[in-house]
């Protein structure tokens, strides 16, 4: 087993490798992305999501998703900033806060529409008299309790697993945001966010190879590394957990996920640690830490001093680094492209040591003994 997951570069430039190798069409899924935004702003129109605003202005907005699922709460309370006129609060459990209540918005969130925590969710907020909002496939068990409350339902199409499912699950919260009042996201910013994913589609092809491929790129800088990962403001944060979290699940890879300024109060200090500063090209070095920042135009100044003298630090210290900047003018579009490059790096991460990213069977396993 070992043999076969040594880290190949020339992999990533072989075609039928990576056919081969991608049983699961996992890049032809990230490759989807774009049209996936343009299928679910239909369908969330379809869903008529402005009955939500009949009752005014939620008290707070509470998201419900495990998995895949789960960051749709995360994209929503960035692209709406930090000046949102209501919490907005990402529960990843099968229980609500005590305080939630009638005045409140929950929406659940489960590409399968089974996802056990969340049906937990969707059912204790129709007990307590909450408004509901519920996302997730065709004919599932979310959405008969959607339909038993009279609560509106935003059907998902996207296939395969939910972490490809992403925007799917996501413009319909973001569409509902907008009928609250809680962002101004107009059609003109949803095809910007598709034609920036699209973009990145067409650069990370496949058929590109490795020194122009910005995927292929963020691969070899991630391979053979312990990669810690810092977002320095709410956009670039939730494109390092989602980096983070599609190295687990697409490259069964490790990494350490952090946002600036709180990263530099524990994390920082691996930088004088055992795995910082190590020759990668030496036969004993074992793995070696490399820095990731992602960064957003909307940084507080504070932060972004501080990631400066972060950087230089890492430099200092031999840490190699790599920075990601965000690119367009809403955050929407700029967290659509940091999102893009983010999985396809994972992706091609897996492919260069031979492993297939679609199968997750730890979870799968973990999953069959809990209902043993």
């Amino acid at each position: 087993m070992t043999g076969e997951l040594q880290w190949e570069p020339d992999r990533l430039d072989d075609q039928d490798h990576l056919v081969e190798r991608d049983a699961g069409a996992m890049l032809r899924a990230v490759a989807s992305s774009g049209a996936q935004i343009r299928v679910a702003l239909r369908l969330a129109r379809e869903a008529k999501l402005d009955a939500l605003a009949a009752d005014g202005r939620p008290r707070a907005v509470v998201v419900a998703g495990v998995g895949g699922s789960a960051v749709a709460g995360e994209i929503l309370a960035a692209v709406c900033g930090p000046g949102v006129p209501v919490p907005i609060l990402s529960v990843r459990s099968n229980r609500l806060p005590g305080w939630v209540g009638a005045a409140d918005l929950v929406i659940a969130v489960s590409h399968s529409g089974r996802s056990e925590e969340t049906l937990a969710v969707a059912a204790e907020a129709v007990r307590r008299g909450c408004r509901l909002l519920a996302v997730g496939g065709e004919d599932t068990p979310l959405r008969a309790i959607a339909r038993q409350a009279g609560a509106p339902y935003a059907e998902v199409r996207a296939q395969g697993p939910s972490r490809t499912a992403v925007w799917g699950l996501t413009v319909p919260l973001l569409v509902a945001a907008g009928e609250l009042g809680l962002s101004r996201i107009d059609e003109a910013v949803f095809e910007a966010a598709a034609g920036r994913l699209e973009d990145m589609a067409h650069r990370c092809r496949p058929s590109s190879e490795s020194f122009i491929n910005p995927g292929k790129l963020l691969a070899m800088e991630l391979a053979g590394t312990v990669p810690i990962i810092w977002g320095a403001a709410p956009v670039a944060s939730v494109a390092a957990r989602r980096l983070a979290g599609q190295l687990h699940k697409n490259a069964k890879y490790p990494a350490i996920v952090g946002e600036i300024p709180e990263a530099l109060h524990d994390q920082l200090a691996v930088f004088d640690g055992p795995f910082a500063g190590r020759d990668i090209f030496s036969d004993d070095a074992g793995r070696s830490l490399r820095l990731f920042v992602f960064r957003d135009t909307e940084e507080y100044q504070e932060d972004a001093r501080r990631r400066e003298v972060a950087v230089r630090m890492a430099h200092d210290r031999d840490v190699p680094v790599t920075e990601l900047a965000g690119e367009g003018g809403h955050p929407l579009e700029r967290l659509a492209g940091l999102i893009g490059l983010a999985d396809y790096g994972s992706v091609y991460l897996a492919l260069g040591y031979g492993i297939d990213p679609t199968p997750v069977s730890a979870i799968a396993e973990l999953k069959a003994r809990i209902t043993q």
